[in-house]
């Protein structure tokens, strides 16, 4: 039994590494979850069978089949359910369950511990508390990417939050060598309740613009409380399975950090960069209005087109018409580029989904590096609910909150025409001064609405 136990789990991993691979490719990235799905199935399948010899009672099978079916039905509702702007709310959920499954099970392997060495008791402790950081830490999340939660910025918080790291060091070395008087099990509780409400504390300062580091990071914590647990219990899928998600957590977390320019130093220790507006508040701009007749013509008459998608296109659902649009202007052998900032929308690689589902071709999507220094060979940029990232603060105003934050370089085009619905500031919450920029005009409206109506010209021009 052990013999399939250990091949099983081999393959397992295998077809995680194998599913990832294929995720590096939006054509094959379909393929790569049916594999990695049919190597957690291998994995589950031979867990379950593995318990009939221990001794496993017919109420813990009853309970295992209920729990894979209550999870079926719930994850298959909700991959049909939660719209794509929602998606990186879904994420951060997931998380959520994955670190409360890791603190479950250490609260549960606690109060059967009796002859644990001081090592794996540090081991153990430490998986349970990052579990519960990332557990509320990632509801915490959730809540302020749906705009639930506002941030609190007050002393108070940043004392608690520093006390609680502490706490959670001592309670850990305290009952790893015993040193008062308390069980195993109420260090455990204790350790959890602190741990909770540190992940609620760490989260809660932390601005909008910085959110996609946050969720990464906690992915990061989430891998790390799984691979302690696998340590912990032996289960090579598990620990296999926590490093893949730890460290890709860790490199995605650093990648953030460069393209959002934030230090790993300072999302490591809470410290995130906060926004102090101007006193009397910001200046009113001076822009300039684009028709959807302009629009559709300054399309028809360029020979190189930038298309820069944000979140505001995900809201719209306007990924298709985009679709349209580069179709058409192909047909009059105009050049299209859809330029994707890192965290462009509200998490790594939403704008790449967003545009795979409206069957854009791989071939057609550049990377913000591979194009910035040739800007300014395109004729138009249509920029589609996207702010910050083109926000040419970033680089020539040091007082901005944004500033040293990698951008792309839409300032530099010809002509910039930019979708928007009002006057509103972006995620990081200040002004663009693209807006100000010489050749930049705003088309107001609903963004599927107006793309919708550039077609319908750009099928006459």
């Amino acid at each position: 039994m052990t013999a399939l136990l250990e091949t099983t789990y081999f393959f397992s991993i295998i077809s995680f590494l194998g599913g990832l691979k294929f995720l590096s490719n939006p054509q094959k990235a379909k393929l790569g979850n049916t594999v990695a799905a049919i190597g957690m199935i291998g994995a589950l399948a031979v867990s379950i069978f593995a318990f009939q010899t221990n001794n496993t009672t017919g109420i813990n099978y009853v309970l295992i089949t209920l729990m894979l079916i209550a999870g079926t039905i719930l994850g298959k509702y909700m991959s049909k359910k939660v719209e794509m702007t929602e998606m990186p709310q879904l994420v951060s959920f997931f998380n959520a369950t994955g670190g409360a499954c890791a603190f479950l099970l250490g609260i549960v392997e606690a109060n059967q511990a009796t002859s644990f060495s001081a090592l794996e008791k540090i081991i153990l402790m430490i998986g349970i508390a990052t579990g519960a950081i990332a557990a509320s830490g990632s509801i915490v999340a959730l809540r302020k990417l749906a705009g639930k939660i506002k941030d609190k910025r007050t002393l108070w918080v940043n004392i608690t939050s520093k006390l609680s790291v502490v706490l959670i060091l001592a309670i850990t070395i305290a009952s790893a060598f015993e040193w008062f008087n308390f069980t195993f099990l109420e260090y455990t509780i204790t350790l959890v309740t602190i741990a909770l409400i540190y992940g609620v504390l760490f989260v809660l300062p932390i601005g909008g613009a910085d959110m996609p580091v946050v969720i990464s990071l906690l992915n990061a914590v989430t891998g790390i409380a799984t691979a302690l647990a696998g340590a912990l219990y032996d289960n090579k899928v598990m620990l296999a399975g926590g490093i893949i998600v730890g460290a890709a957590g860790i490199l995605l977390t650093i990648m953030m950090c460069n393209a959002m320019n934030r230090s790993l130093l300072k999302v490591l220790t809470g410290s995130f960069k906060q926004h102090t507006p101007a006193v009397g508040g910001e200046k009113a701009q001076e822009i300039i209005e684009a028709s959807i007749s302009e629009t559709a013509l300054k399309l028809a008459h360029s020979k190189k087109v930038a298309i820069i998608p944000g979140y505001g296109l995900a809201v719209a659902q306007a990924q298709h018409l985009c679709k349209q649009i580069e179709k058409l202007l192909t047909e009059k052998d105009i050049e299209v580029h859809y330029i994707i900032h890192p965290v462009a929308g509200r998490m790594p690689g939403h704008m790449n989904v967003l545009l795979a589902e409206a069957s854009v071709d791989y071939a057609s999507l550049k990377e913000m590096d591979d194009v910035n220094d040739e800007m300014s060979s395109y004729d138009l940029a249509l920029i589609i609910g996207a702010n910050d990232v083109v926000n040419p603060a970033a680089e020539n105003n040091p007082d901005s909150p944004i500033y040293g934050m990698p951008i792309i370089k839409a300032h530099e085009c010809a002509n910039t025409i930019v979708l928007k619905r009002g006057m509103s500031n972006g995620y990081a919450g200040v002004q663009n001064d693209l807006f100000e920029v010489t050749g930049c005009k705003l088309l107001f409206g609903d963004a599927k609405d107006s793309l919708q109506k550039i077609i319908n010209e750009l099928k006459l021009v």
